[in-house]
């Protein structure tokens, strides 16, 4: 039997999960992301151009970056200037990853979309709430584009969402806390869309080794969170 959560939740339960859009004012797109005690702004800015290797194709791009504030977490952390360590690195290229995702095409003209994800409060599972609130800021971005007859439609094809799931104790659990991840013999973060297609699935035995029957459970696990994420991203867009 499981035991039970320091915050009393069932092994499959998502932490408390709020996305406030429209959290910065001067953003053409943006979402607060908040799962529990990890709190990550996300901001979507619209610039003219594309990068160069993209230039005279017709064709927008989105790109994204990932940092966290010194005191995100329980000690002060050192700003990253310069070369950006390699867990930011794939972090950002992560999120780019699966914000791209949710495109068929980048045929919008040379229009580039960068989405900042800074973590304000960090207690496990920053990357994916970071994704799951640039979804929420890449739609409005595209639309705000629509409201100023840039384009004639956007291109956003489909949702994105992302949800850590793991294994402490033999027991799969969904969307971990820092104080659950350190302990975790699996850790694996999962990105789907809302079609129910998978993006990206990252997963690793950090303590040993897993077989089939516990990869199942967990993508099991991580699709039903996806899905009430997907609703939460709805609510919060006002779409159907």
């Amino acid at each position: 039997m499981a035991e039970s959560r320091t915050d009393g939740r069932a092994p499959s339960a998502l932490r408390e999960v709020t996305l406030e859009r429209q959290a910065v004012p001067y953003a053409e797109g943006s979402c607060l992301s908040t799962f529990g005690n990890t709190r990550v702004l996300c901001a979507a800015s619209v610039e003219k151009g594309v990068p160069a290797w993209k230039k005279g194709r017709g064709e927008g791009w989105i790109t994204a970056e990932y940092s966290m504030l010194p005191r995100a977490t329980h000690t002060r952390s050192s700003r990253e200037r310069g070369q950006l360590g390699g867990r930011t690195q794939e972090i950002q290229r992560l999120i780019g990853r699966s914000v791209r995702a949710m495109l068929d095409d980048f045929a919008w003209g040379e229009w580039t979309i960068k989405v900042d994800c800074d973590v304000l409060q960090a207690d496990g599972g920053t990357r994916t709430a970071a994704i799951t609130g640039a979804c929420v800021a890449v739609i409005d971005a595209f639309d705000w584009l629509v409201a100023q007859g840039q384009l004639k439609a956007s291109p956003v094809r489909r949702r994105v969402a992302a949800v850590s799931v793991g294994i402490i104790d033999g027991i799969p659990y969904t969307d971990l806390a820092y104080e659950e991840d350190v302990r975790a013999e699996v850790d694996m973060n999962v990105v789907m869309s809302s079609a129910g297609q998978f993006v990206e699935v990252q997963g690793t035995g950090e303590k040993g080794t897993f077989d089939r029957a516990q990869l199942d459970a967990l993508l099991a696990l991580a699709g039903a969170a996806i899905t009430e994420l997907d609703a939460r991203q709805r609510r919060a867009l006002g779409v159907a």
